[in-house]
């Protein structure tokens, strides 16, 4: 991810594999990282479970949250593609219970589609 990506808030694809390792401690027994995106210092990680928000807070990001959000709470999503001068794909999820969406912008480079996909596959079980 280029700085800046960084600075405009846009995210980009993790290696699922590294993740995998990392956050072993926050997943469940036979829960798998299917699709991960950095967001800055935060991550926006999709597991065949659940889809996890980890913000690292502070100056230094040692004081992380692990927001968890079954997909059986995920209302309904949309996607905006990116155009010729809107350069970020946009993801908005809506949760039970929450009026206002989450919302997260997404650097030109990602397949939204796929990102798409992988959150349709599980919602829609």
């Amino acid at each position: 991810m280029g700085i800046f990506d960084g600075i405009m808030g846009n995210a980009s694809e993790v290696n699922p594999a590294e993740l995998q390792r990392e956050y072993a401690r926050v997943l469940a027994p036979n829960e798998k990282i299917e699709k991960a995106y950095k967001l800055i210092r935060d991550l926006f990680i999709f597991t065949n479970k659940r889809l996890i928000l980890v913000d690292k807070q502070g100056l230094t990001g040692k004081k992380t949250e692990y927001h968890s959000i079954p997909y059986k709470s995920i209302t309904h999503f949309s996607i905006e593609t990116a155009g010729n001068f809107d350069l970020d794909a946009e993801l908005k999820i809506w949760v039970s219970g929450n009026a206002l969406p989450l919302q997260k912008q997404f650097n030109k480079n990602l397949n939204i589609y796929e990102l798409q996909n992988v959150l349709a596959e599980y919602v829609l079980k």
